[in-house]
């Protein structure tokens, strides 16, 4: 079985970032910021997202999301999602922290554990279990979840967008509940599914007091200065 990478091997072949949450938490904003900032301070960073950030992870990209994509199953929609990190792990992620370099990834396996997993009905040990498979035990250094309520997520969205967006409220409410379940456990250390540092960001906040507070968790993961 493979074993989850330890921080120190992690962080000896560079930094590797994602932020995560529900959607309308303000993720692809941040996470460019977060890229802008790190650069500044003289850092190589790489961004990605996921799915996609390859050629053929764009192309999972647009099925997955494509509103024409009819009949597909949950488990299927699991498995495409991983196929597109297995390239996105093997052509980007690896080598840029081989390199020494900061990954800062909009996206990464806790979403699938949580949208296809706990929102969703697969059994969260089996996805876990796959995505372990996919990306060869890479998980991130730290993984910030942008939480915000439901109904302001819903507000921000607005029109749902791709065949992800155009599920129910109910289902969102499980997602947000999924993210928050998943920092509490890894809080205690009883995260099993995902055995990696997770830290909540209140994202209902204004962008300035949220992208501080990122800057905070991210100084601290890169020992660059006190958590505020």
């Amino acid at each position: 079985m493979l074993a989850p990478e330890t921080t120190q091997d992690r962080t000896a072949r560079g930094l590797f970032l994602s932020l995560d949450g529900p959607d309308g938490g303000g993720k692809t904003t941040q996470a460019a910021l977060l890229a802008a900032w790190l650069r500044a301070r003289g850092l190589d960073v790489v961004t990605c997202r996921d799915p996609g950030g390859t050629s053929l992870g764009d192309r999972l990209r647009a099925i997955l999301l494509d509103r024409e994509t009819t009949h597909l199953s949950l488990r299927a929609e699991m498995l495409l999602y991983m196929a597109s990190r297995a390239q996105l792990v093997e052509e980007v992620v690896r080598p840029a922290l081989a390199e020494g370099r900061v990954v800062v990834s909009d996206r990464y396996l806790l979403a699938n554990i949580v949208y296809q997993g706990y929102a969703g009905g697969l059994p969260v040990d089996e996805v876990w279990q796959v995505g372990r498979a996919a990306t060869g035990g890479l998980l991130p250094d730290l993984t910030l979840i942008l939480d915000v309520p439901a109904d302001v997520a819903k507000a921000r969205v607005g029109h749902a967008r791709d065949r992800i967006e155009d599920r129910p409220d109910v289902y969102r409410a499980r997602v947000r509940e999924g993210f928050l379940r998943a920092v509490r456990e890894a809080e205690n250390g009883t995260c099993a599914y995902y055995p990696a540092p997770i830290v909540a960001i209140d994202a209902e906040a204004d962008p300035e007091t949220v992208t501080d507070r990122i800057r905070s968790e991210v100084e601290r993961a890169l020992a660059l200065g006190p958590r505020s």
